[in-house]
């Protein structure tokens, strides 16, 4: 089994944030390969279903922590364990504001760099899950990262996020499959960014 978590926070007032893509990409998988509907478990909202691919049917947990994204590794702890699962059978999607707009890169295990999302869920399960980073930009000044985070997408983000939210469910078989190199190379061929977009002479 295949567990497929969105970092965000919960409720309407944060739904359109930086911080939620994980949860808009999540969503976005599950309508297209048509999950079942929401659920309340593991203080998290769940869908379940199947994403197809070559090797036949995975089935899926989608897994929307709903305790708020910096304590979300409480509720993706008690998922695993409820399955019996392992780390590497965990994909964690969110927001990286050290990528550029659009970017998307596969990585497994690691450190924080700063996320305390991530920082939640290596406290509770360690460091050895499999990370989907979402490239969001950086504002240009780490004082100015919270409110760029738990801010909007503007109306010109639009076309670049609803490209990349379609290509990383186009490509899920890819992911279900544990072809993680493979499946940010299909995404980014899907819905290619510009590199150029990286922030330059950031203040850390």
């Amino acid at each position: 089994m295949l567990v497929l978590a969105g970092q965000g926070n919960p409720g309407a007032r944060y739904a359109g944030n930086r911080h939620n893509i994980g949860f808009m990409a999540v969503d976005e998988i599950a309508r297209r390969w048509r999950f079942g509907p929401e659920r309340s478990r593991f203080s998290a909202l769940v869908r379940e279903g199947e994403i197809e691919t070559p090797g036949g049917p995975v089935r899926t947990l989608i897994l929307k922590p709903q305790t708020f994204y910096n304590e979300s590794g409480r509720s993706v702890a008690e998922a695993l364990k409820f399955y019996k699962l392992k780390p590497a059978d965990l994909v964690l999607f969110y927001d990286e504001i050290d990528m550029a707009p659009g970017r998307f890169r596969m990585k497994l295990g690691g450190g924080a760099a700063g996320n305390n999302g991530v920082r939640s869920l290596t406290a509770h399960i360690g460091p050895d899950f499999r990370r989907a980073r979402l490239g969001v930009g950086h504002p240009g000044h780490k004082d100015r990262v919270q409110g760029h985070v738990l801010s909007d997408f503007h109306k010109v983000d639009q076309a670049w996020v609803e490209a990349l939210l379609r290509a990383l469910a186009d490509a899920a078989p890819l992911l279900a499959e544990g072809e993680d190199e493979k499946y940010q190379t299909e995404v980014m061929r899907l819905a290619p960014a510009d590199k150029s977009d990286v922030p330059r002479g950031r203040q850390a």
